[in-house]
């Protein structure tokens, strides 16, 4: 099986495979979170592993996106992982100054008070992912600058650490999700099972007041609990939404079916994103690998 991901190496996209998979040796990262798809499109490769949901920064919208209006590949898993960023340099700058910080805009933010309180001044610069920030560093041994990464870029890129653990929240994660046009087997993960989800685009009836309340209607009284619920654009002009809805069940013969009946009946167009199994990984056990 040959699993792709959001690249470069070291990634914690890379991390979130290395649990879901730890048996592969086939992995192939891709510059591009669209990237990743089309190749299993393609059939380039299986498995696509992309970013989904930040618990700081929301959802990847051009994950959502691409997954509604670009290709049809269903999500077979998700799998939460705990974000913990370290600072890093080549360990012949260990003991100088930093002078610049790379890394990804969002992990940047992540830090925003721990580099405002110990690293003031220095200028930080906005790489395409953590991981091409300390390749970055290791390819510049000349410059005394650092990286905000994971732990395992710091072994992939031969960095050294020097302040673990500088996010400003404990509880950050991210979601990832696990596509690939066959079905897969998970029994063998290391994660955490957390339960089944099923996830659906539902798009509202045009010009019906109450539509949304009809459609959560649908949901409620057949106490299908509804873990998230989000609207993006259509791309079809102002005002045309759509919602992705994450409901807390796996899907079933009568009430995730019957549910979406009614809201067909009510004028809602419905598709399934897929039905699927949610592993999450404790914290401390990320780099066990």
């Amino acid at each position: 099986m040959k699993v792709g991901f959001l690249g470069p190496r070291a990634t914690f996209t890379n991390l979130a495979v290395q649990k879901m998979f730890p048996a592969t040796n086939n992995s192939i990262p891709y510059e591009t979170i669209p990237e990743c798809m089309d190749a299993v499109m393609s059939g380039e490769i299986d498995i696509a592993t992309v970013p989904l949901e930040n618990a700081l920064e929301g959802s990847v919208n051009i994950t959502l996106d691409y997954l509604i209006h670009e290709v049809d590949i269903p999500i077979r898993a998700e799998i939460t992982t705990p974000i913990a960023q370290h600072l890093m340099v080549h360990p012949e700058n260990k003991n100088k100054v930093i002078e610049k910080i790379y890394s990804h805009s969002h992990a940047i933010a992540q830090c925003h008070k721990q580099l405002h309180q110990h690293w003031k001044g220095i200028q930080c610069e906005n790489m395409t992912s953590t991981a091409a920030a300390a390749q970055f560093v290791m390819l510049h041994p000349e410059q005394p600058i650092a990286a905000i990464a994971n732990e395992l870029a710091a072994k992939e890129y031969n960095l050294e650490i020097v302040a673990r653990d500088i996010h400003d929240f404990s509880h950050n994660h991210t979601r990832f999700v696990i596509l690939s046009k066959q079905e897969l087997e998970f029994s063998k993960t290391k994660g955490k099972f957390n339960g089944n989800k099923t996830t659906v685009m539902v798009t509202l009836p045009e010009d019906q007041s109450g539509a949304l309340h009809l459609v959560l209607s649908a949901f409620a009284w057949r106490k299908l609990n509804l873990t998230k619920i989000e609207s993006r654009p259509m791309k079809t002009g102002l005002g045309n939404y759509f919602f992705i809805i994450d409901i807390d069940k796996d899907m079933d013969d009568v009430l995730i079916p019957g549910a979406i009946a009614e809201l067909e009946a009510l004028g809602s167009k419905v598709k399934v994103l897929g039905s699927y199994p949610s592993y999450k990984i404790e914290k401390g056990t990320v780099n066990e690998e």
